[in-house]
């Protein structure tokens, strides 16, 4: 039950899924703060992170593979509806002008969260590229990562 699924219901979507074992305002919070998101995003490499957590407000995270190479990623955040629903904007800097929206909404059921992520592309060709870059293993990392943060939260 908390594995994550990924699915393409149309030429230009993809959508993930996933179960936490924590209360949604939790994971919602995981999602909010640069010291949390620090601890679980970018495949274990360290990350700067830059957020202004607010609709308009903009975020940028800069991955630091062990290769020495940088991967800078940003967005803008459209809509915050806490703790249920983040609406945001997704760009890989390395391959600018490509913009996806992702909704995350948050569910929970008897102390889970169902997180699902609907990423919406402009076209076929930029959904395939992310397919392509080894994104469902980079989020399945992350999803790892999220679960000991979460639990190591529950636990303080």
């Amino acid at each position: 039950m908390n594995k994550l699924t990924v699915s393409t219901p149309s030429d230009r979507e993809i959508v993930l899924t996933r179960v936490f074992d924590a209360p949604r305002a939790l994971v919602f919070e995981a999602h909010s703060r640069c010291e949390h998101i620090k601890r679980w995003w970018g495949r274990g490499n360290p990350l700067d992170c830059e957020l202004d957590f607010r609709p308009g407000g903009r975020w940028r995270f800069v991955e630091h593979a062990p290769d020495g190479t940088d991967h800078g990623f940003r967005g803008e955040y459209r809509e915050i509806v806490a703790p249920e629903r983040i609406v945001q904007t997704f760009e890989y800097e390395g391959l600018p002008g490509h913009i996806s929206l992702e909704t995350l909404t948050m569910t929970e059921r008897a102390g889970k969260t169902l997180v699902r992520t609907v990423s919406s592309f402009q076209a076929v060709e930029d959904r395939d590229a992310m397919i392509a870059s080894g994104m469902e293993r980079g989020v399945h990392d992350s999803d790892e990562r999220m679960t000991e943060l979460l639990a190591r939260l529950q636990a303080a």
